[in-house]
């Protein structure tokens, strides 16, 4: 038998004696990394989003006309006290709003000067929030929107009108996923459109920034691996009536894999109010009961649920916010999840 035949056997009984065995370890299919991607997120069960910006000082959801950036004017950033409360809440993750649709960015980006490093407070605040979060062990998630009032197109305060400037976004966004540690996922908001660049280009962006980032749209063309639900509520991935704004938007759409539902812990409008309002709403919360059940609702369906708790003026989440939280803490960890 020559050497040659001797190889052409040695290399079919190799393969036949590996023939069947499992993967080294540290090698999985994609489909087992999406499912193990799952449930990391799943397991964070629920986390405090954070809309502190121009309406923070306006009393209003949405602050068009603002010029100067001086408008935000807090006397303080306690990213601390927002952190310790998450984490007393039982929260897995803060959902911070990086930007509005004024075109505020709370970084300390280079694509403009409309920041919060140009405003009286000079923090990079996103930073603040990183620190605070990896202090208690929190994870990082953001809110961004697509669209922006000051770029090309737009029309000041006008809903879809939000203008087009793809390559700021892309460049804003390499920013928030390249400068700021892992990121859980993103939370876009296409109140004033996208900015110009497709939801499939803007997920496919994200993806090569940080693959395993979930992507998720309030409304708009559904696209994305996470299924936002803007003043939703729970209910399982196949229901999309608990996508709140965005029902009816995602039909027929079958690339999600886990569902978010949010809404405000100031609850005394019928329809909420995102930001800090003023202090005769000081006395306004959404009960610790419904907080609780919401949540429990939310572990039941596998679903993830960011709970809005806005800080005031002086950069702090409000007594009764504090309150409540901690006493939902409570009761989670007696109850359990049931």
């Amino acid at each position: 038998m020559t050497i040659r035949t001797l190889t052409l056997y040695g290399c079919i009984l190799i393969a036949t004696l590996f023939r069947g065995v499992p993967a080294l370890q540290g090698e999985s299919k994609p489909s087992d990394k999406m499912e193990q991607r799952v449930g990391q997120l799943r397991s964070l069960k629920w986390g405090m989003f954070i809309c502190w910006s121009f309406s923070t000082f306006s009393d209003k959801e949405w602050t068009p006309g603002i010029k100067d950036v001086s408008f935000f004017s807090p006397t303080g950033a306690d990213t601390d006290q927002w952190a310790k409360t998450a984490k007393e809440a039982g929260m897995g993750y803060i959902l911070f709003l990086t930007k509005h649709h004024d075109g505020f960015c709370l970084w300390n980006t280079n694509t403009t000067e409309r920041k919060v490093t140009r405003s009286a407070l000079g923090k990079d605040v996103l930073a603040e929030v990183k620190k605070s979060c990896d202090k208690y062990g929190l994870k990082l998630a953001l809110y961004f929107s697509e669209g922006d009032w000051t770029w090309p197109g737009a029309e000041d305060g006008k809903s879809r009108k939000g203008g087009s400037n793809p390559t700021v976004k892309r460049a804003q966004l390499k920013e928030l996923l390249t400068r700021y540690g892992r990121i859980e996922f993103i939370w876009f908001d296409h109140a004033v459109g996208d900015g110009g660049l497709s939801h499939d280009e803007t997920v496919s962006f994200v993806k090569t920034l940080q693959p395993g980032c979930f992507v998720g749209f309030n409304s708009g063309a559904p696209a994305g691996d996470l299924r936002l639900g803007e003043m939703g509520h729970p209910t399982p991935l196949s229901d999309a009536s608990g996508a709140g704004f965005n029902k009816a938007d995602i039909r027929g759409y079958t690339g999600y894999q886990l569902a978010e539902f949010t809404m405000p812990i100031l609850m005394g409008t019928k329809a909420g109010r995102w930001f800090y309002t003023n202090p005769d709403n000081d006395g306004v919360v959404l009960p610790a009961e419904q907080i609780v059940q919401l949540y429990r609702d939310g572990v039941k369906h596998g679903n993830i649920f960011s709970l809005d708790v806005g800080p005031n003026r002086a950069g702090k989440l409000r007594d009764i916010d504090v309150k409540t939280l901690k006493e939902v803490g409570r009761r989670i960890r007696e109850g359990g999840e049931r």
